[in-house]
């Protein structure tokens, strides 16, 4: 299996206090970014590579092998309750995510590369989006007016939509 690699070297800057991000499409209207201390490897797969599993909840695409080690695939507009992904796809664009010991493969439209802002860049999202995203976020930042989604990893793999308990 071809796996890409996003690697980051951090440049030093005069204050240190930029944070780093991965930036990606979760739908054609959506750009959002997830915090490069979570994001582990994005990843571009054939949807053969991803293994259906009965009674899981629709944003749960199945498993998949990531370094030899078997994940969760996480269609994460879906979860969101955006639009979900396409289901003519042929291959998948899942960003590996760590937090703690958890490891997800959230699965996005496409994957835009990296971007840095600083931490005060970050606003409320309330009242920028849908109030079902709220809780999956640290907040919203506009960036050549564009505005992102600035998406909150522990918020996401702590999702009470991802536990069978």
């Amino acid at each position: 299996m071809n796996h890409s690699q996003i690697v980051f070297a951090e440049k030093p800057t005069q204050n240190n206090l930029v944070d780093s991000y991965l930036k990606f499409q979760l739908n054609q209207q959506t750009t959002a970014v997830l915090s490069m201390k979570h994001a582990q490897e994005a990843v571009v797969l054939p949807i053969e590579a991803v293994t259906s599993m009965p009674n899981m909840p629709a944003c749960i695409l199945g498993l998949m092998n990531w370094r030899s080690r078997i994940i969760w695939a996480v269609d994460l507009p879906r979860m969101l309750n955006l639009e979900a992904l396409d289901h003519k796809l042929w291959q998948y664009n899942a960003i590996v995510i760590k937090v703690e010991s958890l490891i997800l493969g959230l699965v996005v439209q496409e994957i835009k590369g990296t971007t840095k802002f600083m931490p005060d860049d970050i606003r409320s999202p309330i009242g920028q989006v849908t109030s079902s995203l709220v809780p999956y976020l640290r907040g919203c930042v506009v960036q050549q007016e564009e505005t992102l989604l600035v998406l909150d990893a522990q918020a996401i793999v702590d999702s009470s939509i991802l536990r069978s308990d």
